[in-house]
């Protein structure tokens, strides 16, 4: 199994959004760390601190000064910048409208854009605000973890409960099966919320760490195929793991 998660993902170019929950952070961080060309990594939703880890330069401020010094940056490999937030322990985003501008002005290669948030949780469904994906995305990877297969669906591993009753069908504390997050894989109000024709759909299911969960995540990619054509492929990957990539299904 290839383990270019760059052509994987189709994250090689481009401005590249990421959505759902159980892993955006880490694809996006593991997808610069690897990258060899100049590449931006951004939010355009609130966003954690930028780790120390995360091998580069750090810009904060308002939009205008953010723009100046990712232009006048020419020797960095990797900058991440986002606004100042109030919020404790975290960054505002850029609007989406000027994802396109930050890439022209900082004449990056790829930009990663962090498109929505999920409080940490496994799996997230989309309130009516979000996604904030940039209509200059080419791709737009949904992600959500494979652990919370067989698990009760309850706030602590979910975010937006009610949001996600309406979109599966799930009751709250009913189990998560298969079939209950290819529906939310593939519903409109779901993970394909908002969704631009023009991108390429790329679904992720993370935190795929033994054969059991691979089995399971393995159905609900096949459940997913068969209830879209939104998308040809769904990717199955243990993002934390040094060779990620655990499968890509395919119809």
């Amino acid at each position: 199994m290839s383990n270019d998660l760059h052509s994987i993902l189709h994250a090689d170019k481009g401005i590249v959004s990421f959505i759902g929950a159980g892993g955006k952070k880490t694809t996006m961080f593991r997808l610069a760390e690897q990258y060899g060309g100049r590449v931006g990594i951004t939010a355009t939703a609130h966003i954690e601190f930028f780790p120390k880890e995360l091998k580069a330069t750090n810009y904060i401020g308002d939009e205008d000064a953010l723009l100046s010094a990712v232009n006048k940056d020419k020797s960095s490999k990797a900058i991440a910048f986002a606004r100042p937030s109030s919020r404790f322990g975290r960054r505002a985003g850029i609007h989406p409208d000027m994802a396109q501008r930050f890439y022209d002005e900082g004449e990056f290669d790829l930009l990663l854009i962090k498109a929505d948030g999920a409080r940490g949780k496994f799996i997230k469904a989309p309130a009516e605000y979000e996604p904030a994906l940039s209509s200059a995305s080419i791709t737009v990877i949904p992600v959500v973890s494979a652990q919370i297969i067989g698990q009760p669906l309850n706030n602590e591993i979910a975010h937006r409960v009610d949001q996600i009753c309406k979109i599966t069908g799930l009751k709250d504390q009913e189990e998560i099966k298969p079939v209950h997050i290819a529906r939310l894989i593939t519903d409109k109000h779901g993970l394909l919320k908002s969704i631009h024709d023009s991108a390429m759909i790329i679904p992720l299911i993370n935190m795929v760490d033994d054969a059991k969960i691979e089995k399971e995540a393995k159905l609900v990619a096949t459940l997913a195929l068969q209830m879209t054509d939104s998308f040809d492929q769904v990717i199955l990957a243990a993002m934390k793991k040094d060779k990620p990539i655990v499968d890509v299904v395919t119809r």
